[in-house]
């Protein structure tokens, strides 16, 4: 019987690591793909806008893939405290149930039926538990990501709008500029002394 119980609590285990495991791939890969994502906008922001106000874009965006990181993280972390508690329920569970079989149930099979059934049921519950959480991590990525897109969206937006701001005003400053060369250049046209070296003013009053 304690054999039993001990397989039970190995098979468990190695389930529980096996879950833990597919959690942190999962979480990874989204990650990574989240990342490129990013990164890919954040290429060609770069490679759309001037350098000076794609580096503002780059800055704000890898702040909130900082954000997206840690969110990963910290979801992997409750993930894996929350499975270890599992796998020492579950493990004091089985041990439990197994030493109560043993000694309510005076039959061999009675007592492997209990601990197949402790096992099926931690199994589905650790499944179910996982199913959940991948979906958590799903959600919030794909919010984060969006949330990224929108940020990336609201500051390219802004530096286009800064690019045409200075756009107009370098016209502007050019017009005036030239507004002024006119002016000046009408003025000094305008001296007695011009106008006397002028041949129209000197056929005019000859």
């Amino acid at each position: 019987m304690v054999k039993g119980a001990a397989a039970a609590v190995v098979v468990v285990v190695v389930v529980v690591v096996v879950v833990i495991v597919v959690v942190v791939v999962v979480v990874v890969v989204v990650v990574v793909t989240a990342a490129a994502v990013v990164v890919a906008v954040v290429v060609m922001v770069y490679v759309v806008v001037e350098v000076a106000e794609a580096v503002v874009v780059v800055v704000v965006v890898m702040a909130v893939l900082v954000v997206v990181v840690v969110v990963a993280v910290v979801i992997v972390v409750i993930v894996v405290v929350v499975v270890v508690v599992v796998v020492v329920v579950v493990v004091v569970a089985v041990v439990v149930v197994v030493a109560v079989a043993e000694v309510v149930c005076s039959s061999r099979k009675v007592v492997v039926v209990v601990v197949v059934i402790v096992v099926v049921v931690v199994v589905v519950v650790v499944i179910v538990m996982v199913v959940v959480v991948v979906v958590v991590v799903l959600v919030v990525v794909k919010v984060v990501v969006v949330v990224v897109v929108v940020v990336v969206v609201v500051v390219v937006v802004v530096v286009v709008v800064v690019v045409v701001v200075e756009v107009v005003v370098d016209v502007v400053v050019i017009v005036v500029i030239v507004v002024i060369v006119v002016e000046d250049l009408s003025l000094w046209l305008s001296f007695p002394i011009l106008q006397n070296l002028s041949p129209d003013y000197r056929l005019h009053h000859s």
